[in-house]
């Protein structure tokens, strides 16, 4: 089956289901497997430089606060056409983070053969989840896509059972810098399994920029960095936007040198597989327990002088 992926997690779950293979495209955020998808041909490119551009820049550029502006992605649809694919994925939760519904849709209207096109819109872990199974039914492994959902259900609750008990550490996720977004869908649901209690967002909401305040007042234990879409070095380069705020040295989180940075596109930002990593990433963030294989200072590294 030819497949084009829209989305760098359903990129993630063709792998998962051991399709790679068939993918003939994708876009140029999907990164993972490296080795699977080094080969397969791009299909979008971005729609502004985010390497030249700051935190804020980014935001305004993509709509501000709504997030309803343009997307960051553009689609190269003669691409896509040459391509002749029978599956494409992609979604319609966010405009910013991938190739819209509404862009994808109106591209292959004119393609020959009517490709299939499913749309994932997942807002919790079970969401998530859920998504291997939609996609393996599509593809044609529903019994492998259902074992593997159960697989990453057992892991999941692998790592409530080692958090169960412990002292809950009140949690606040950070999704992007400037303005401060507050991490939700699926993210509160990481938080709660890996045994802490999820602050300001709650799951399956789709959040909106918040005040600085409003974390101070959170007083969180554990503040946790992971802006979408940006590997853990920028988030560090960037920690003056949070570091040079009123009040930061005060927060308990900083005081007790709990202020982590982890890698929000492979582990929090994407709804993949992979989010079952990012719970047990953050058993070890929140507890110092190990689930699955130990945590590396490239998942999880606490933010030097925190």
């Amino acid at each position: 089956m030819r497949i084009v992926s829209l989305l760098p997690a359903a990129t993630d779950i063709v792998a998962e289901l051991g399709l790679a293979a068939d993918l003939v495209g994708r876009t140029h955020e999907c990164d993972w497997p490296p080795q699977a998808v080094a080969g397969v041909p791009v299909v979008t490119s971005a729609g502004l430089s985010s390497d030249a551009l700051t935190s804020r820049e980014i935001s305004d550029a993509v709509g501000g606060a709504a997030h309803s502006g343009s997307s960051l992605y553009t689609l190269d649809t003669d691409a896509l056409g040459a391509l002749a694919p029978e599956v494409v994925l992609t979604q319609d939760l966010c405009d910013v983070c991938a190739v819209s519904y509404a862009g994808v849709s109106r591209a292959v209207r004119v393609l020959d053969g009517g490709p299939r096109v499913l749309s994932l819109e997942p807002r919790t872990l079970g969401d998530v989840l859920d998504c291997l199974v939609t996609v393996g039914e599509l593809l044609g492994v529903p019994d492998h896509a259902r074992a593997r959902r159960a697989e990453l259900a057992d892991r999941l609750d692998a790592v409530r059972g080692l958090t169960s008990g412990r002292p809950r550490p009140r949690v606040v996720a950070i999704e992007w810098l400037d303005p401060l977004w507050p991490a939700g869908h699926w993210v509160p649901e990481q938080i709660t399994y890996a045994g802490g209690e999820a602050l300001i967002a709650a799951p399956g909401e789709h959040t909106r920029p918040m005040d600085w305040e409003t974390v101070r007042a959170a007083r969180p234990d554990v503040l946790l960095l992971l802006p979408c879409g940006f590997a853990p070095e920028r988030t560090v380069r960037e920690r003056e936007l949070l570091t040079s705020l009123p009040g930061w040295e005060e927060l308990p989180a900083v005081r007790a040198g709990a202020v982590w940075v982890v890698d929000g596109p492979a582990y929090f930002n994407r709804p993949g597989p992979r989010v079952v990593r990012g719970a047990e990433v953050l058993a070890h963030v929140l507890h110092g327990v190990r689930a699955g294989e130990p945590v590396t200072a490239a998942e999880a590294s606490r933010l030097g002088g925190s």
